[in-house]
């Protein structure tokens, strides 16, 4: 199932913001308190950096504190076990990332249930992913790789910043769907993959766009392909995958949940206002300046997303045996 375009999308938000008037008066009073927002990884990097954003924009609008509360670990899975665990009130909300609908299938056992005991808000935006090689690699395309790969099986080997993330899974489900095989070889986060690029003992790395688009400046990385379904907005000299491999779409998503049984005004009015936010052009260009492409869709819609997700994550998992160590 393929993510509503980034238009198609807003054009849908912008269009059902709901006057405050024709809320409930539980989601018109909403929030009476602080509002705590979930954040499972620690201080710094992308998703605590959009996290911060909206934040202050909501805290703005509401005229009540939205405290930061991080609670890293497990794979995103204790954040999201404190979500699930929380009052369904509003007054929790939880940041996920691309580990959210993979943990499922990834980990053997999850202290919630994924689907039911949390409720999408808004997929707020997704980190686009590039896939990049060493300056003197023999190949220079993403077909001319291809073809490199199928005729030495096993030969290229390529780094991600850990096992069963985005980058991991993603540049798996590309192989799959393109036929070849290339070895995975997992780091300690992208600082260790792009200095093993580098240094030459690698062939590949798969990481997001705006990390390694300085060294495919300075020219000691060479661009193969984003990973996005369309080219990067600002850089339309590099290819997509989906050129390639028609369909293919893989990028980082970040996004807010909260307890299942939340009444769904309280959702609703959660969602419009951060789409109210997401609609600044300040704060979107902000994020987009981050690598990310805005989407702020509605809950059912990322409720049908993640779901989709699962499933797709799942058969990639099952298929290429990939299991934490």
């Amino acid at each position: 199932m393929k993510h509503p375009q980034k238009s198609l999308v807003f054009a849908l938000v912008l269009s059902c913001l709901a006057p405050a008037g024709l809320l409930p008066a539980s989601a018109q009073d909403f929030p009476k308190a602080a509002v705590k927002l979930i954040v499972p990884f620690p201080p710094g990097g992308p998703t605590d950096t959009v996290g911060r954003l909206i934040g202050i924009k909501l805290q703005e609008a509401w005229n009540q504190p939205v405290l930061l509360d991080y609670k890293p670990g497990a794979g995103t899975a204790i954040g999201a076990d404190f979500v699930a665990k929380s009052n369904p009130d509003g007054y929790t909300i939880g940041m996920v990332n691309s580990s959210f609908p993979v943990n499922p299938s990834l980990r053997k056992s999850l202290p919630y249930d994924t689907t039911k005991d949390l409720s999408g808000v808004t997929h707020i935006a997704n980190l686009q992913l590039a896939l990049v090689a060493r300056p003197d690699a023999p190949f220079n395309t993403l077909p001319e790789l291809i073809a490199y790969a199928k005729k030495n099986p096993g030969k290229l080997t390529y780094g991600t910043p850990g096992v069963g993330g985005s980058t991991h899974l993603g540049m798996e489900l590309m192989q799959r769907d393109a036929g070849f095989e290339v070895l995975h070889a997992p780091m300690k986060g992208s600082a260790q993959a792009h200095t093993e690029l580098m240094g030459g003992r690698i062939d590949l790395v798969v990481d997001p766009f705006l990390s390694i688009l300085p060294y495919v400046k300075s020219g000691r990385m060479k661009m193969i392909a984003t990973m996005g379904p369309q080219r990067v907005t600002g850089h339309p000299n590099f290819p997509t995958v989906a050129e390639v491999i028609p369909g293919f779409n893989v990028s980082a998503l970040v996004g807010f949940v909260i307890p299942s049984g939340t009444p769904r005004p309280i959702v609703q009015k959660i969602q419009t206002d951060t789409a109210r936010v997401l609609a600044n052009p300040e704060v979107k260009k902000r994020i987009e300046d981050l690598g990310m492409e805005v989407i702020a869709s509605r809950p059912e819609q990322f409720d049908d997303f993640i779901q989709s997700e699962i499933r797709k994550w799942k058969r990639v998992i099952t298929d290429a045996k990939i299991e934490l160590e």
